[in-house]
């Protein structure tokens, strides 16, 4: 007979810890969270009634060690265990040790786990049960183009595209690296890969008396490096036909598990075939999409069916829900992870947004201030809109990420806003290759000149404010005309006085008021209201145009701080997991000199052209800084 669950430890971290938290206290539940030291300061860790630091491990460790996790559950009192995602929450060994310590697990059994924990089991598995399954295996059973996946995890990592049979050992190697790291086994396989193929998903929930539903599907197509990045309920590619075909094959799979609790049954959907991927026994990141269009809090659910609550009738879709994930990350630059302090998070959003609610919702693991450091993922948020269409949902949504101030760090904001109101995708036309065809260079403000003026304005009456003597006179004033003033930043040198320009080029606005905080300008007829906030050399300025920052120009420049030409240098901290060429050694241009780790993902830093390697400063293992010099490149 199951317990009551009173005291909940979340062995998780960041936005998911928050997540599950709300839902228990809620509940009436104790919640109690697990930290590294590099999270001391977390949102999370406060969020919780109770924390336990996780000693003797490292952060990129610590969050791995299901025995630590354990202890710490029954020094907290807890009596139950929720995973979250990622981590151990697919790891039966995990699960069978919180079983054994006499704890509640939050979660389907270890078998189950255990039964898809490997995903050339799993897809043996269910072809036997007539789901159907795409040709995997090795090199030859599938042929190319293939994908190389990790057997063990998800998320994207381990997972690498190859075209011809060259390029296979390099991918191979590649994968076990990354996926070893991550999860902690390096197995790899082949499978078919289709091009043009949606990613679709079926939510589906089971009891401890026998029942197992699908609460309908998930799109999940719009993703980089095979990790989703947009997620939206219903899909707009099934049809009612499909979605009965599509939630019985699911429903297949989990029964042929014996599945009690959350997990998702994933597809490639070709046309009108789809093809079984993989299950994830645990809380998808997408989950929210799927409350928001049934009207079911899927935590609450997981809390009540561990506790042995029959599940509830399948709710009829409502509206449409669109999810992005928000990250520290440089589209333009590869996807680069970002790491340092977010100086300022604001996104505007409902907090009486509910589960049958309407509006805007946000699922955060971060705050103004909050450091993202370089051991975890750098998924800040989840921004999360519904609407009664699909079209609204992604007004409403982009609308939202427009308005949203986030300083300190490069985010995906402006990618996002775009793909919510590209064509293609409010046409409903996305597949796993979107963005390898999007153009991911833009950004949104695509005149800068007028928040340059902004931010010259703004820095010339913050300078004013804390003037000594005639701090109330206007910047600049003279009792005669005399030169204008001049703001130099890096994109250019913003003249203003009677006039306005930035590098000699007029600009069209006149200034209506301006402050330290807040510049309203008028721009071609039409006012513009820019908020500005200055942090170190860099001022940011915000507006209905989007978000710009804008970097003070150096007046006593170090000349020390310029490196030789042809210098490859570390683009964010991380490790050196490997070395591929020598010093004196000649190379290609895109040749692969070394690799960097950084949050679990492998990051190549190649040839910018070809020539001769010298200086090479680094070997495996090493930890490297922002800006540190690799390695140099003379052509």
């Amino acid at each position: 007979m199951s317990k009551m669950i009173t005291s909940l430890l979340v062995a998780n971290r960041g936005e998911i810890a928050r997540r599950v938290f709300r839902t228990a206290r809620e509940l009436g539940i104790t919640t109690v969270a697990v930290f590294s030291d590099a999270d001391s300061d977390a949102p999370f860790v406060r969020d919780a009634d109770l924390a336990v630091r996780l000693p003797g491990a490292s952060p990129a460790e610590t969050y791995l060690r299901g025995d630590l996790i354990v202890a710490a559950a029954l020094k907290a009192g807890a009596d139950a265990v929720h995973p979250g995602y990622g981590f151990l929450s697919e790891n039966a060994a995990f699960a069978r040790a919180v079983v054994d310590a006499g704890l509640t697990w939050v979660g389907p059994t270890p078998e189950a786990i255990e039964a898809m924990g490997s995903k050339i089991e799993a897809k043996a598995l269910m072809a036997a049960a007539g789901v159907p399954v795409l040709p995997s295996g090795s090199a030859e059973d599938t042929g190319f183009p293939l994908l190389v996946k990790a057997s063990f995890g998800g998320g994207g990592r381990g997972m690498r595209i190859v075209r011809t049979a060259e390029d296979l050992p390099e991918a191979l190697a590649g994968a076990e690296r990354e996926a070893a790291s991550a999860f902690g086994d390096g197995t790899v396989f082949c499978e078919r890969l289709l091009e043009r193929a949606r990613h679709v998903e079926v939510q589906v929930f089971g009891d401890q008396h026998g029942t197992v539903v699908a609460l309908h599907e998930r799109e999940c197509s719009v993703q980089r490096r095979h990790q989703k990045v947009v997620e939206e309920a219903p899909s707009p590619a099934v049809s009612a036909e499909l979605r009965e075909r599509m939630a019985e094959a699911a429903v297949t799979a989990a029964r042929t598990l014996g599945y009690v609790g959350a997990g998702t049954v994933e597809f490639l959907l070709d046309g009108d075939e789809f093809f079984f991927l993989e299950v994830n026994t645990r809380l998808q990141v997408e989950h929210p999409v799927t409350e928001a269009v049934t009207g079911l809090d899927l935590v609450r659910l997981q809390l009540e069916v561990a506790q042995g609550a029959r599940l509830p009738e399948v709710p009829e879709l409502s509206g449409h829900a669109i999810e992005v994930r928000l990250y520290a990350e440089d589209p333009a630059r590869d996807w680069l992870p970002q790491s340092g302090v977010l100086s300022t998070f604001e996104v505007p959003h409902r907090e009486t947004f509910g589960w049958t609610g309407h509006g805007v919702r946000l699922d955060s693991g971060v705050e103004s201030g909050s450091e993202v450091g370089v051991h975890y993922d750098p998924m800040l948020a989840k921004v999360i809109a519904w609407g009664a269409s699909r079209e609204v949902a992604a007004r409403a949504l982009s609308g939202a990420l427009l308005r949203s101030r986030l300083h300190g760090l490069t985010t995906n904001r402006d990618l996002l806003v775009r793909i919510l109101r590209s064509p293609e995708f409010l046409a409903g036309e996305t597949d796993t290759g979107f963005l390898d065809r999007f153009d991911l260079e833009p950004a949104l403000v695509s005149d800068r000149r007028p928040h340059l003026v902004a931010a010259a304005l703004a820095l010339a009456a913050a300078h004013r404010a804390g003037a000594p003597v005639l701090g109330g006179l206007p910047s600049g004033w003279r009792n005669n005309p005399t030169q204008p003033q001049r703001t130099a930043f890096v994109e250019g040198e913003v003249t203003y006085g009677q006039t306005f320009a930035v590098d000699g080029a007029p600009v069209g606005v006149v200034v209506v008021s301006a402050s330290p905080a807040a510049v309203l300008l008028e721009v071609d007829g039409l006012l513009l209201s820019c908020a500005v906030a200055r942090e170190g050399s860099n001022v940011h300025v915000d507006s209905a145009f989007g978000g710009t920052t804008h970097e003070l120009l150096d007046r006593f420049p170090d000349p020390s701080a310029n490196v030789a030409p042809g210098s490859l240098t570390a683009g964010m901290p991380g490790t050196v997991t490997r070395v591929a060429v020598s010093d004196g050694e000649t190379v290609e241009a895109g040749q692969v000199l070394l690799v960097l780790e950084a949050m679990k993902m492998e990051h190549p830093v190649v040839a910018p052209a070809a020539g001769t390697v010298s200086g090479l400063s680094v070997q495996p293992g090493d930890q490297v800084a922002t800006g540190q010099v690799l390695a140099v490149v003379v052509a």
